[in-house]
């Protein structure tokens, strides 16, 4: 309805012009090369704005006319992007279906649509990279680091080609470069740090990693890889504060104090672990200095006095008392570690060698003998050093473990038991 009206009004409006140009008084008279035109002012008018219709219509028709080649170049460039886009959508569709074909065919679509821009050249590079052409993958990388605004891409698939063929080196490098273009990246200080387990790194590595790393393992490793004792000391230090519990760094920080002549030091880094965490490899850095049997007995029995009740103190004093001869006393920490809930094998062949001490060759001696052995025989594993990760064990604490390269994954305890078939 609004609009009938306002066409109603807008027919009133011509109207009532036109009736006013056709009521307009006089005439016109043009002359022109000796002709003379007279007509009435209304006419004039009219043919003045026919005119001025005609001259528009012709302009309009000359500028379609110029602007039809480049309309028509827009009209290509729009199909190509439409095109261009589906073969990006397509590629990176196939990337994801693992479809090294299709990414390669859209890739390659893309490029030629779109032309080398930062978005297809790291598509290319990764269909290249998932077909296993990595020369290729690797130029179109390096195409991409050259670039200005795209440069970390192009270096984090160089980086990460490095890493899956284990050049280190190249790998640092790459890194390095990374951290030149894009300073305080998350994922890149996370593969730095990773690298830097890799390769053994471990004062970078500690330098690099975030809190919730192994930075107490990380110290401990750079402390034992530090060729000046001084900072070797620092580090191993900083290793016990941040962990205390942790017995591999208890055990570096105590090393090197020794070797500075810091004894009385040391033994008490070693009490302290002790006190918090009893482990057997403690004990034989304590009485490493004592030769006689009786003196590491004594020793033994100074060094469990923060903790006597623990099964390791009762183990540690049945061992050494054995050792001294001292067979009751021996005796007597056995059934106090046994009557702890202790049923490791272990115990039971140090229970087999203090009877072969008391009993000799006797028969009864032989008996308690074969006791022990039977016992060990069925009895649960001696804790030792295993990977958290995948299981592994060791007969020694390393910072990074050797079948799956977890780092700081390695901690002591009883072994997993196998269960039973169904």
């Amino acid at each position: 309805m609004r609009r009938v009206f306002r066409w109603l009004v807008v027919a009133i409006l011509v109207v009532a012009a036109a009736w006013w140009v056709a009521g307009l008084p006089g005439s016109v008279t043009v002359s022109l090369a000796g002709t003379t035109v007279q007509m009435a002012t209304s006419l004039a008018l009219l043919g003045a704005a026919v005119v001025v219709a005609l001259l528009t219509v012709l302009l309009r028709l000359l500028g379609w006319f110029f602007r039809t080649p480049g309309r028509v170049g827009a009209w290509r460039m729009r199909r190509r992007r439409v095109a261009g886009d589906a073969a990006v959508t397509g590629a990176l569709v196939a990337l994801a279906a693992s479809d090294e074909r299709r990414a390669l065919e859209n890739a390659t679509r893309a490029r030629r649509m779109l032309g080398d821009t930062p978005q297809t050249l790291l598509l290319a590079a990764e269909a290249a990279r998932l077909a296993k052409a990595d020369t290729e993958a690797a130029a179109l990388y390096r195409t991409l680091a050259d670039h200005k605004e795209a440069a970390l891409l192009g270096l984090r698939g160089l980086y990460r080609q490095a890493v899956n063929r284990q050049a280190w080196d190249e790998a640092a490098l790459g890194a390095r470069r990374a951290e030149e273009v894009h300073p305080g990246g998350a994922w890149l200080r996370e593969e730095r740090t990773e690298l830097a387990v890799r390769t053994g790194n471990w004062t970078e590595a500690l330098r690099l990693a975030p809190p919730e790393a192994p930075r107490a393992a990380f110290a401990t490793a750079a402390a034992d890889a530090e060729a000046d004792p001084d900072a070797a000391l620092r580090l191993a230090k900083r290793a016990w504060r941040d962990n205390p519990d942790f017995v591999p760094a208890a055990l570096a920080y105590a090393r090197r104090l020794r070797a500075a002549g810091r004894e009385g030091k040391a033994v008490g880094v070693i009490r302290e672990a002790w006190e918090r965490a009893p482990q057997p490899e403690l004990a034989e850095f304590a009485l490493a200095p004592e030769t006689d049997p009786l003196a590491r007995a004594r020793a033994a029995e100074r060094l469990v006095e923060v903790n006597p009740t623990h099964v390791e103190s009762h183990l540690l004093l049945a061992r050494v008392a054995l050792e001294a001869g001292l067979i009751g006393q021996a005796r007597r920490h056995l059934d106090a570690a046994r009557a702890a809930g202790l049923n490791q094998r272990r115990l039971w062949l140090l229970q087999a060698d203090l009877e072969a001490a008391e009993g000799g060759e006797t028969e009864a001696g032989r008996q308690a003998q074969r006791e022990a052995l039977r016992r060990a025989a069925a009895a649960e594993p001696d804790p030792t050093w295993r990977c958290d990760a995948c299981g592994a064990e060791h007969g020694e604490w390393h910072p990074r473990c050797p079948v799956c390269q977890t780092a700081g994954r390695i901690r002591w305890g009883t072994p997993r038991l196998a269960l039973p078939a169904a």
